[in-house]
């Protein structure tokens, strides 16, 4: 008896492809690997902090996951239309890393720089810090900021326009 299983074009290229990366990272890695360092070693743990980007009509809000670093810790900068954001998340020290065997979560210094929109007001800048996320919001000016404007529809009966029928009296 036979098995008949679903064919999935993409999936073995797919899966080849990421044990290929997977494998290049670990040649390039090795290469780049101080001498007698380890392979779970805290040299290879950086952190890099994901970023949220928010836009609506009022604002621009960026929300980075910072977790494990007091907001005294972090620093941020504007300078020209670049956002900077600077901070280092460290292991505590209490632990040594050779008590560890093994460390999965990331450590050390991180910057992230944003390019900013000239639509962005630079002197109405906010930035808030809660439970591990920072969020930083970045009025628009007001010139960015969508208008509307009501037009009024003229009636077809009395073949002008109203603006038309305004000036032909004056």
């Amino acid at each position: 008896m036979s098995t008949m299983t679903r064919f999935v074009p993409f999936r073995t290229a797919m899966s080849d492809v990421a044990v290929l990366q997977n494998r290049l990272n670990s040649i390039f890695n090795d290469f780049a690997r101080p001498e007698g360092a380890t392979q779970e070693s805290l040299a290879l743990g950086n952190f890099i902090p994901a970023c949220d980007i928010y836009e609506d009509e009022h604002k621009l809000a960026l929300t980075l996951e910072v977790p494990g670093i007091s907001q005294n810790e972090i620093d941020v900068r504007l300078e020209n239309q670049t956002l900077t954001v600077k901070g280092e998340r460290k292991l505590g020290e209490e632990q040594k890393e050779e008590n560890f065997h093994r460390i999965e979560r990331r450590f050390g210094t991180f910057v992230r720089s944003f390019t900013l929109p000239v639509t962005v007001d630079t002197n109405s800048i906010a930035a808030r810090y809660d439970a591990g996320l920072l969020t930083i919001s970045l009025a628009k000016k007001e010139a960015a900021k969508p208008k509307q404007v009501k037009i009024e529809i003229a009636s077809s009966s009395t073949g002008s326009s109203p603006q038309q029928v305004e000036g032909a009296k004056s």
